[in-house]
């Protein structure tokens, strides 16, 4: 990063609150300021835990209770315990709040075209594009990368997803009681460690790493979520495990993948690995990689 960088991205973040009206107290023409407007959307026809409102609009508690006792207090909303675990409470529309939540899609709609009509046709398609484009970035950045216990919730939730992707693209299936899997003392400290992206606090992909004395290190289930493929977390996660690797004194890392897997390999053979003999006997392996790394000076 540079100043100008840093510059132009200031630049655009205050055309971007002018243009839609963040800077008003009453959004859209409506009583009530982006905030209020903004939980009643993403709240929507099926009702939101306040939980995962928090984690998906990047709120502290506080502020998403002041939020929804002023919504509550206009009559738009309901919270209540869940009927099983009393901790995790609900948020619902009501019928006013229905109404409402369909005169802001509406007016949205509006300023939406408001922000196109003043273009000609190639340059309406010119600034869709860059707001897609601008939308993906915006997204890669909220991204976490964690390391995790293989046991962890959203550990197994990627790795199922995982082993039923590979079982559905696989010409044979894939049975994880064939494959060569570590096990879990391999995907944490000392041995190794296993990270899981999180999306808005949803699991959406995850890396093993493992770390054996003897032998160089080995990238074990990465996967990323298909709806989130494009981000660049493959690469990010290649990143941050050679990295690791590094600072563990490692001067090599491998895999190995399957021939289905064709953007996978891409990827490697982009990010710097090489094909190699086979290192391993992974029965649903055709392909395996090397890549040599920098070892880190402060291990």
């Amino acid at each position: 990063m540079n100043a100008k960088q840093i510059d132009r991205v200031r630049r655009f973040n205050r055309t971007v609150t002018e243009c839609v009206g963040v800077l008003h107290d009453h959004y859209l023409g409506r009583d009530r300021p982006i905030g209020e407007a903004r939980l009643l959307w993403e709240i929507g026809d099926q009702g939101r835990d306040v939980r995962w409102l928090r984690e998906r609009l990047g709120l502290d508690s506080g502020y998403v209770s002041r939020l929804l006792r002023s919504l509550e207090t206009d009559g738009l909303v309901t919270v209540e315990p869940h009927p099983r675990d009393r901790r995790v409470r609900t948020v619902r529309l009501t019928a006013a709040g229905c109404a409402e939540r369909a005169v802001l899609d509406r007016r949205s709609d509006e300023l939406a075209g408001c922000l196109l009509e003043p273009l000609n046709a190639a340059q309406r398609a010119r600034l869709v594009a860059a707001m897609t484009e601008v939308d993906q970035l915006l997204t890669a950045t909220t991204v976490t990368l964690d390391a995790v216990a293989p046991d962890h919730p959203d550990a197994r939730f990627c790795l199922r997803s995982y082993y039923t992707e590979l079982q559905e693209r696989f010409e044979t299936g894939f049975d994880p009681a064939q494959s060569l899997l570590p096990d879990a003392g391999e995907l944490q400290p000392p041995r190794g460690l296993l990270l899981v992206a999180r999306l808005y606090g949803e699991p959406v992909g995850c890396a093993g790493l493992k770390l054996p004395p003897d032998r160089a290190a080995e990238i074990k289930r990465m996967w990323v979520a298909p709806h989130v493929r494009g981000l660049g977390l493959g690469r990010r996660f290649l990143a941050e495990l050679e990295a690791q690797a590094a600072r563990h004194g490692c001067d090599a890392l491998r895999l190995d993948t399957n021939k289905a897997l064709t953007a996978a390999i891409s990827l490697y053979r982009f990010y710097g690995f090489q094909e190699i003999a086979a290192f391993n006997e992974e029965p649903y392996a055709h392909h395996w990689f090397e890549k040599r790394i920098t070892t880190s000076s402060s291990e």
